[in-house]
């Protein structure tokens, strides 16, 4: 069961500040859950096979096709700046 130890290292680590009341709010709906997790522990998982999720899906993306992209002059117009061919932008490292 969660105490007020538990509920005011979580809160320090999610930097909030709570009151006493928040904290018994807090330290009763962890122990619900903390509750079920316990009942979660008790299934007999032994014969059940790891999943990612729940129901089968398909990759529904297309094919990779190779077609024709748009023109570099066409893009660098679009550009607030540019420079042999290449977008332009203010320099961040010095």
């Amino acid at each position: 069961m969660s105490n007020e130890i538990d509920i005011e290292y979580v809160s320090k680590l999610a930097r909030l500040k709570l009151n006493e009341e928040e904290k018994k709010l807090f330290s009763s709906q962890l122990n619900h859950i903390l509750d079920y997790i316990h009942q979660l522990n008790k299934l007999d998982t032994e014969n059940i096979e790891p999943t990612a999720h729940v129901l089968e899906f398909t990759n529904v993306f297309r094919e990779d096709q190779v077609e024709a992209s748009i023109n570099r002059d066409q893009v660098l117009n679009n550009a607030p700046k540019s420079q042999k061919g290449f977008f332009e932008v203010p320099r961040i490292i010095e």
